[in-house]
């Protein structure tokens, strides 16, 4: 075995060799956990595919006398797999009040939906929102430009922030002039957006945070263009010197995103009346990168019922966002109305398999980290 690297044996051996638990529970051994599988038993049950065999020895015709005993075994799940679709299917036609939120450039698409039918979609946050952050992103535009040709080598001043296998990944072209025509290109686009700029009708302080921005940005694109060359230093006391403005853009955006939700939650609230909201759930779709304080979730939840609004925002990130989050959204609300239910029903004697059924835990997590050795208190409760 490698060096460093715990085995299965190893792993499940933290918990194991017997001892009880609170009244009435049985603390599950290695011994009684492995029985008789060899170590390469156990590592695969622990980390690779499911063996086809029970114990070690056994021969392959042995094996394929299982199969029908098995089969008919994984027939129960199938049949209780299928039902629990077709109950989350008929439940998304349900669903009263959901508001599904679409992270995106606009500042969000924000949908109301009841009963499994839409009943508004819009994007509820003033443009100003996309056009100061469309400013504010020019620095990272002209990273992504440069990125692949950056020198490999980082700064000592930089060694504590700078993760040197992340830096080699992202310079991958190394030293070479290919990003010269495509930072002449993003200047071209420059030009024409700050000979616009004045007639954009932006707030005069958020007008000369964008124009400070481009002209800072065309600065650096000029100068290394010419010298055709750059270094992290270069970039830097550029992206230093617009981070005044980049804050001022982020402040309009900010204040833009907080009046646009407010305005579109108490128009809805006033539309379905008290009652209904406080059973409101909200989806919010975000890429990882954003996901944690996302915008949008903590604005609406300033709106939600304070009693319900932990359990009812329901934050899901992803690599790529769907291309129909409603469907989306309400299939994931139905699986977790109709868990929250079943686990209290399920697991009455239990609250901490109850509630790791009715949210995010997986199932098995709880007794994972027993075999671990690192098996929180277990909580019981009669029905």
């Amino acid at each position: 075995m490698t060096k460093g690297l715990a085995s299965a044996d190893d792993l499940v051996g933290a918990a194991a060799d017997g001892g009880s638990g609170e009244a009435g529970q049985t603390v599950v051994t290695r011994r009684t956990f492995l029985g008789t599988a060899t170590a390469a038993g156990a590592t695969t049950l622990l980390g690779g595919n499911v063996l086809p065999v029970a114990r070690a020895g056994t021969s392959p015709s042995d094996a394929a006398g299982l199969r029908p005993a098995r089969d008919a075994i994984r027939a129960v799940n199938a049949d209780t797999r299928r039902n629990y679709a077709a109950l989350k299917a008929g439940l998304v036609n349900h669903l009263s009040p959901v508001i599904v939120v679409q992270n995106d450039h606009r500042g969000g698409l924000y949908s109301l939906v009841s009963n499994g039918r839409v009943l508004e979609s819009l994007h509820p946050v003033d443009e100003i929102y996309e056009l100061a952050k469309s400013i504010a992103h020019l620095p990272l535009g002209i990273f992504t430009v440069i990125a692949p040709y950056l020198p490999k080598q980082v700064p000592a001043f930089q060694s504590a922030r700078i993760d040197p296998h992340d830096l080699d990944m992202v310079a991958f072209k190394g030293p070479a002039d290919g990003w010269v025509q495509p930072l002449k290109d993003v200047s071209a686009t420059i030009n024409t957006a700050r000979r616009r700029l004045d007639e954009a009708g932006l707030p005069p302080s958020l007008q000369q945070s964008c124009a400070n921005i481009l002209d800072r940005s065309r600065e650096f694109i000029a100068h290394t263009t010419r010298s055709r060359s750059f270094d992290m230093d270069s970039f830097e006391d550029y992206s230093g010197s617009v981070y005044p403005n980049i804050r001022t853009n982020m402040y309009w955006a900010s204040k833009v995103q907080i009046e646009g939700v407010a305005d579109i939650m108490t128009r809805w609230r006033g539309q379905l009346g008290d009652n209904a909201w406080k059973g409101l759930y909200v989806v919010v779709f975000t890429i990882w990168t954003t996901s944690s304080l996302n915008q949008n979730s903590l604005v609406i939840k300033k709106f939600m019922d304070p009693a319900q609004a932990d359990t009812h925002l329901i934050d899901l990130s992803t690599a790529e966002l769907p291309s129909e989050p409603i469907p989306v959204a309400l299939d994931n609300v139905a699986r977790i109305v109709q868990d929250k239910i079943a686990a209290e029903m399920i697991f009455c004697t239990d609250t901490k398999l109850a509630d790791a059924l009715k949210g995010p835990d997986e199932l098995l997590s709880g007794e994972i980290l027993r075999l671990l050795g690192r098996a929180p208190d277990a909580q019981a409760r009669p029905c």
